[in-house]
């Protein structure tokens, strides 16, 4: 898969380190699509963010059916996958941590109505919301001067996922 983009802390304003073995996490996430052509956000209200379906492959699993996991546990959709965007990298080297998630978009199957949220999701005030994508860009753009911390991190990861979710956005509607 070709990357789209990577992201680093230069594109927060702040000064790129070196990194001295960094973590990595892979993960999948992207664009779901319902019926009605709207696109599927999850807001955490907490930290006043607003993202795209998505997180973590777990051990050995492929990112295909990371995504179809992560969308069926964020959106409570089951959806089957229409294309592949590519890749998007963020290295976050204030935290010495890169991340590399596969990007796909999906398409609404079925809805089961039933989120499968996490604990720390749960306490940071996640719902999921649906949007035209105009306004799911806006909503995306707007979030990022006001985000908050939770009890879980600081406003830095928070920035590279909005960030991140914006160039997939983007990068979506540019080429669809």
């Amino acid at each position: 898969m070709r990357c789209i983009k990577i992201i680093t802390d230069s594109d927060l304003g702040l000064e790129e380190i070196p990194f001295d073995r960094p973590g990595i996490r892979k993960g999948a996430r992207g664009i779901v699509i319902n019926h009605e052509g709207h696109i599927a956000l999850l807001n955490k209200a907490v930290k006043h963010e607003y993202k795209l379906p998505g997180g973590g492959l777990e051990d050995g699993e492929d990112p295909r059916a990371a995504f179809i996991r992560e969308v069926m546990e964020e959106t409570g959709c089951e959806a089957e996958i229409t294309n592949e965007l590519g890749t998007i990298e963020e290295h976050k080297s204030q935290g010495n941590f890169k991340q590399i998630s596969y990007l796909f978009v999906g398409k609404v199957r079925k809805n089961t109505n039933r989120l499968h949220l996490t604990s720390k999701e749960k306490d940071e005030g996640a719902k999921l919301i649906w949007a035209d994508e105009k306004e799911a860009l806006r909503l995306i753009t707007d979030c990022y001067e006001k985000l908050a911390p939770s009890q879980y991190e600081d406003v830095y990861f928070s920035k590279f996922i909005v960030l991140r979710d914006k160039e997939i956005l983007q990068y979506y509607l540019r080429h669809k």
